[in-house]
C-alpha cells in the first residue's frame, strides 16, 4: 500500500519483549547480551542422565502466573504462556494499550516450529495410564501451533489479520516479515508479531542428538558449548524463549508520538530445494534471501553496518552463512561487524528470529554491538569480523538478520535506523 504520493507504507517497532534463558524481560536480555553473558545451563525440568547432550537455554524460573491468572495458565502450553508474557511486555513498552481501541485494524501474527507437543504427550500418557476419564479436553487444542496466536489474541481481543508462521528455525523471521505485509498491504494498523518455543524434552534432544546435532563434550561447561564460527564447535543448543515486537505503520506511530527504535524496512525467503536438514553447501540459499530483502528495502550491501548472523554453532551452517556473506558482500564482507546471539541464547527455533529482531532493533537504537562469545579458536576458512567476546560501540544505520530453517526455508530482515 503507498501513501498520496506513491511511497510504501513504512513499518517501525514501537515495543520489545522478551523471555530468554538470560531473563524475563528485553532490559535482562540486552544487558545480558552486552556484558557477554552466557544463559546455557545444565538441564534442571526433566531427567537428560541418560542422554549425551545434558544442557540448554532453559528458563527454570519462567512462572506463567506472574503474567495471567493461573487457572488460565494451565490450559497452555508453555511455548503459548511465554508468547503471552512477551507480547504483554511488547504491548507495555509501546505504551500502546489504549490505542488497541480499533480492533479491526489490529492484528496477530506469532509463530512456532513445534508448538505445544509436549502437552500431547502428556495426554497420551494419561490415557494410558490412568484412563479416557482422566484425559484434559484441553490437551488436544494445546498442542496446535496456532494457539500461542490465539491466546494473544484472545488477551488483547484483536480482530485484524492472524496467522501463524511455522518455518522451523527461520519460523520467527519470516513472521515478522510477513506482519510487515500485513501493514504494508493496508489490512492492520497495528501488529503484535512475534515467535515462541519451550519444549525443552528428552525426545526433542534425544531426536537432535540423533541427528548428530547438538554438542556433547560441554555437559561440565555449558556456557561454553555455543561457539558459533570457532574452529571447535560441535552443534546448536538448544533452547526456548519468546520474543514479541509491536509493528505499526509510521504514520500510526508518529500520530500517537510513540518512541520508535527502528524501522523494518525489507523482507526476503526463499528455499534451498536441497535437504531435509542441511543447508546448501555453497550457500546459494542464503545468499538469495538476503538479496531479496536488501532489494525489498531499496539498500546495496555496501550500505550495511551490522550482520545479526543465523549463527548457529553447527559446523554446516557457520560455513555455509560465512560463505553466502562473502559471496553477497564481496571484499566488504571483510569489514562489517557479525555477530551470533545464540553464543549466549543457544537456538531457540521459532523464537529466535524474533528475539534477534529485538536485539537487530537495539542495536540500532543504542549503537552498540553485541560479541559473539566463545570464540577462541579462528577458523582458517572463516574469517570474517565476528565481533569475538567482547562488546564494541559502532555506528549503525542499517542491521540485516538472518535465519535459515530445517527444510531450507530462509528468511532475513533489513532493519533502518530512525532519523529523529
Amino acid at each position: 500500500m503507498s501513501d498520496s504520493k506513491g511511497h510504501r507504507t513504512r513499518v517501525v517497532i514501537t515495543g520489545v519483549g522478551a523471555v530468554t534463558c538470560l531473563g524475563q524481560d528485553p532490559s535482562s536480555l540486552w544487558e545480558g547480551l552486552l556484558a557477554g553473558r552466557s544463559g546455557i545451563r545444565k538441564i534442571s525440568l526433566i531427567d537428560v542422565s541418560g542422554l549425551p547432550c545434558q544442557i540448554a537455554g532453559e528458563i527454570p524460573d519462567f512462572d506463567p502466573a506472574t503474567f495471567m491468572p493461573a487457572k488460565e495458565a494451565r490450559r497452555m502450553a508453555r511455548n503459548s504462556q511465554m508468547a503471552l508474557a512477551s507480547a504483554m511486555e511488547a504491548v507495555e513498552d509501546a505504551k500502546i494499550a489504549p490505542s488497541l481501541n480499533d480492533p479491526e485494524r489490529v492484528g496477530v501474527y506469532f509463530g512456532t516450529a513445534i508448538g505445544g507437543m509436549e502437552r500431547g504427550i502428556e495426554g497420551i500418557d494419561v490415557l494410558k495410564t490412568q484412563g479416557l476419564a482422566r484425559v484434559n479436553p484441553f490437551y488436544l487444542p494445546s498442542t496446535l501451533p496456532n494457539m500461542a496466536a490465539f491466546h494473544v489474541t484472545h488477551h488483547f481481543k484483536a480482530l485484524g489479520p492472524n496467522s501463524t508462521i511455522t518455518t522451523a528455525c527461520a519460523t520467527g523471521t519470516q513472521t515478522l516479515g510477513e506482519a510487515a505485509q500485513a501493514i504494508r498491504n493496508g489490512w492492520a494498523d497495528v501488529v503484535i508479531a512475534g515467535g515462541t518455543e519451550a519444549i525443552i524434552q528428552d525426545f526433542v534432544i534425544a531426536g537432535f542428538s540423533a541427528m548428530r546435532a547438538l554438542p556433547v563434550n560441554y555437559n561440565d561447561q555449558p556456557e561454553r558449548a555455543s561457539r558459533p564460527f570457532d574452529a571447535l564447535r560441535e552443534g546448536f543448543v538448544f533452547s526456548e524463549g519468546a520474543g514479541c515486537v509491536i509493528l505499526e505503520s509510521l504514520d500510526h506511530a508518529r500520530d500517537r508520538q510513540a518512541r520508535i527504535y527502528a524501522e523494518l524496512a525489507g523482507f526476503g525467503s526463499s528455499g534451498d530445494a536441497f535437504h531435509m536438514a542441511a543447508p546448501d553447501p555453497e550457500g546459494k540459499g542464503a545468499l538469495r534471501t538476503m538479496l531479496r530483502a536488501l532489494t525489498d528495502a531499496g539498500i546495496q550491501p555496501e550500505d550495511v553496518s551490522y550482520i545479526n548472523a543465523h549463527g548457529t554453532s553447527t559446523p554446516a551452517n557457520d560455513a555455509t552463512e560465512t560463505k553466502a556473506i562473502k559471496n553477497l558482500f564481496g571484499d566488504y564482507a571483510q569489514r562489517v561487524p557479525i555477530s551470533s546471539s545464540k553464543s549466549m541464547l543457544g537456538h531457540a527455533m521459532g523464537a529466535s528470529g524474533a528475539i534477534e529482531a529485538i536485539v537487530c532493533a537495539l542495536s540500532l537504537y543504542h549503537q552498540k554491538v553485541h560479541p559473539t562469545i566463545n570464540y577462541e579458536n579462528p577458523d582458517p576458512e572463516l574469517d570474517l569480523d565476528y565481533v569475538p567476546n567482547h562488546a564494541r560501540d559502532c555506528e549503525i544505520d542499517i542491521a540485516l538478520s538472518n535465519s535459515f530453517g530445517l527444510g531450507g526455508q530462509n528468511a532475513c530482515l533489513v532493519f533502518k535506523r530512525m532519523e529523529p
